[in-house]
């Protein structure tokens, strides 16, 4: 497993350091109002506790603030050292300390924010175990999990915590997969079943055949992709920052305005200390990394905070075909029977003979059976040689699964017998040496493709949905016109998509969604790229959003959340922003000293920062379609 990454220690650090400032803040302005207004001890007695803030509790801020100015970052919070300073040099020693608690205290909270919205990733963490039962010929040993080779033989004990991921080698059992997945039911395990790390196991043990290694495994890429996403600075942070640089010269015009129209440099200070644009500096990123929390909490991971801003921009919606509009699995749609056949027949032997393979087609056969009601017959002989099919003795008929190829090329004169040739699988079906019927196959369709694709527009105001797909043109417009798509690209190689994602990008901000290795590089040209990812590693590497449990309804969710995040933080900054000008003009008047000044813009933040914190809460509802 993945350690916590070195600069988790240093958010950790930093927000010590801040709140032992604003903690000193606290305490030495309490020890000034206590000797001053209690005990009534001289000026110089009184204003030594907050000497002691403006030198070790200010000093470090402006130090910090002065390299930044060094470095032509005129951020907006080069207005709070502005305030320390001048307070020093007019004696205000009371407001300079109150704006240290201020500027302290908003980057402890800053601080302290990123690390409750990591909550996910420690929880990830601490719950998964260090060591795993080894097993050795009869022997279970506990050795350290990173330990754990590949093709290593795993027990995992009832109700324990999957340490590796592997498939089932002996038992049955079931495993509550939601935390990684989401989805909310236990998955029936048994041998040949793939198995997560992460998962909690149900009340059989299993013997698990280790896949990968410990660091490479699923969860370990779980955690993985949310430190990276802890590790960004949020663009609209950088915004914040754009944005001081004409809200500061602001602030300094107005102050010095008002000095000059004064002839008073407190108002100069007034102005300064009501002007620390908080709001901006802490709700936006809480905000942002509010909806992180929110959006892993739902199965989803933000890999790169940028996307929460553009998602809710994008008018063109790029789909691939398969895993995202489909479920990746092929249905039996089709059962053309020879004359000389009954299809319930043919599919009653079928389907028991196919109960012993894990073809995909086999899965779907099976399911067929089952919901017709086919009878289950005994079954012997089966031989499945790689690449030729399957045949066994079936209720004493030898039955027979191949290709139409494989067929012909040992029967040429069955050719005239066979259906036409069309899109989508097949597979053909000899039952005593004679053609019994072809079974035609296609990609399930999501039920929820149509209605989602139909409430993008009105509800997102998506302006082009299209299909591109390195299918044939058969199965690409199929499903096209299952889910109600009119512009699609069929036979589109990697290359091929990444020009059609460019060519739309020239026009409307994009969001291609796909699943394949082959989707990668559209996903890294699109305005957002989101995965499925639940198939490749580098598809979610390439992604700046994964849906860890592959549903459309999760894609919906992170439009809502995007659309309230960007919402919630604009109301936060320009609100807070708002009150702050207000105060300047107030201050400017001579109506606002500086002390109250930094009590005011103490409350704003206060506002600005709850009303931030509002995206952390889940809504009622994030999905507005019908499934």
């Amino acid at each position: 497993m993945p350690h916590v990454d070195p600069d988790s220690e240093l958010i950790r650090r930093w927000s010590s350091r801040e709140t032992a400032i604003a903690l000193l803040a606290v305490a030495m302005i309490s020890v000034h109002l206590i000797l001053r207004f209690a005990v009534g001890t001289s000026e110089p007695v009184h204003n030594l506790p907050l000497w002691l803030v403006l030198l070790l509790g200010g000093g470090p801020l402006v130090w910090d603030l002065l390299g930044k100015l060094l470095r032509r970052e005129f951020g907006s919070d080069l207005l709070a050292g502005i305030s320390i300073v001048v307070s020093a040099i007019l004696g205000e020693y009371l407001a300079g300390s109150l704006v240290v608690l201020m500027l302290s205290g908003g980057e402890a909270l800053e601080a302290y924010a990123v690390r409750s919205a990591s909550s996910v990733l420690q929880a990830l963490s601490r719950r998964m175990p260090s060591v795993a039962h080894r097993k050795t010929d009869s022997v279970v040993d506990d050795v350290p999990l990173d330990e754990i080779a590949v093709g290593d033989i795993v027990a995992v004990f009832p109700h324990e915590i999957c340490p590796v991921d592997g498939t089932v080698e002996e038992g049955h059992g079931v495993m509550d997969e939601s935390y990684l997945t989401g989805e909310p039911y236990m998955m029936s395990k048994t041998p040949g079943s793939d198995v997560l790390s992460g998962a909690i196991n149900g009340d059989s043990a299993l013997i698990v055949r280790a896949t990968k290694l410990a660091v490479d495994s699923r969860y370990a890429r779980i955690m993985a992709v949310m430190q990276e996403s802890e590790q960004h600075r949020p663009r609209m942070r950088r915004l914040a920052d754009r944005l001081g640089a004409w809200y500061t010269p602001l602030a300094i015009g107005i102050g010095v305005a008002a000095w000059a129209a004064s002839g008073d440099p407190v108002r100069f200070l007034a102005v300064m200390v009501v002007a620390t644009p908080c709001p901006l500096l802490i709700a936006i990123p809480v905000a942002i990394i509010g909806s992180i929390s929110l959006a892993a909490r739902r199965a989803i991971i933000v890999r790169d905070p940028t996307a929460l801003e553009t998602a809710d921009t994008c008018r063109t919606l790029i789909f691939d075909k398969t895993g995202t509009l489909t479920y990746g699995e092929p249905k039996l749609v089709e059962q053309l029977t020879a004359p000389a056949f009954e299809s319930h027949e043919v599919l009653s032997l079928v389907g028991s003979l196919e109960r012993f393979s894990k073809h995909p087609l086999a899965t779907a056969i099976v399911s067929a059976a089952t919901s017709e009601g086919t009878v289950v017959h005994d079954v012997s002989a089966i031989s499945e040689p790689p690449g030729r099919g399957m045949q066994g003795t079936v209720a004493g008929r030898r039955v027979e699964l191949t290709s139409r190829k494989k067929l012909l090329a040992r029967e040429p004169g069955l050719e005239t017998s066979f259906p036409p040739q069309v899109g989508g699988l097949e597979c053909v079906i000899v039952i005593d040496g004679a053609y019994a019927a072809t079974y035609r196959f296609r990609d399930t369709p999501r039920m929820d493709g149509r209605p989602f694709i139909h409430h993008l527009s009105p509800r997102h105001k998506i302006g082009r949905t299209l299909l591109v797909s390195g299918d044939r043109e058969s199965e690409v417009r199929y499903l096209a016109e299952q889910v109600g798509i009119r512009d699609v690209y069929f036979s589109q190689s990697p290359e091929q998509k990444v020009e059609i994602v460019r060519r739309e990008s020239q026009d409307a901000n994009t969001m291609f969604v796909g699943d394949g290795i082959n989707d990668a590089p559209a996903l890294m040209t699109a305005t957002v790229g989101v995965a499925f990812g639940q198939n490749s590693d580098v598809t979610t590497e390439a992604a700046d959003v994964v849906v860890m449990d592959s549903s459309l309804q999760k894609i919906d969710e992170f439009l809502h959340i995007s659309r309230r995040m960007r919402r919630i933080a604009l109301q936060s900054a320009i609100g807070g922003m708002g009150l702050s000008l207000v105060g300047m003009f107030i201050a400017a008047a001579g109506y606002l000293p500086p002390v109250a000044g930094a009590i005011t813009q103490e409350v704003i933040d206060v506002l600005a920062v709850v009303n931030a914190l509002r995206v952390a809460l889940p809504p009622k509802e994030l999905i507005d379609f019908e499934p």
